[in-house]
């Protein structure tokens, strides 16, 4: 019979790696923006906004929170900065999907840009930490 719960890391075995995979896998539901905007899906303008960020919000805090996902925080920070450079790399490539027409956003937008996403990733993470800590508790 197996035992729904993992084994504990040993105090000894050092932090645990980065989940690469699960950061990419996240962070490539940066492409809800082109493909909701190509397919009209979700309308226009800020209730699409909202819409999709508060959809990424909860498939990331989700995921990590209720997973079992070692470093919450470092993992959600990550993918935010992922999702910008996916973000960033979609605009770069198609920019009408970016919404700035050709030639693309300004340029000085990418620095700021990329730090909002890193600390949306953040935030989620210190949440899915929340949620992890609260389900430890609940065993």
């Amino acid at each position: 019979m197996t035992s729904p719960h993992l084994p504990d890391r040993p105090a000894d075995a050092g932090p645990a790696a980065v989940p690469w995979t699960l950061v990419a896998g996240l962070s490539a539901l940066a492409l809800l923006w082109p493909l909701t905007g190509l397919t009209g899906a979700l309308g226009t303008g800020a209730p699409r906004a909202l819409t999709i960020i508060g959809l990424t919000a909860a498939v990331w805090i989700g995921v990590v929170g209720l997973g079992r996902v070692p470093r919450p925080v470092l993992t959600l920070t990550l993918t935010g900065l992922a999702y910008g450079l996916v973000a960033t790399l979609i605009g770069t490539l198609v920019p009408v999907l970016s919404g700035f027409g050709p030639g693309g956003g300004p340029a000085w937008t990418l620095v700021p840009a990329l730090a909002l996403d890193t600390m949306w990733g953040a935030l989620a993470g210190l949440v899915a930490a929340g949620v992890q800590r609260l389900r430890r508790g609940v065993r």
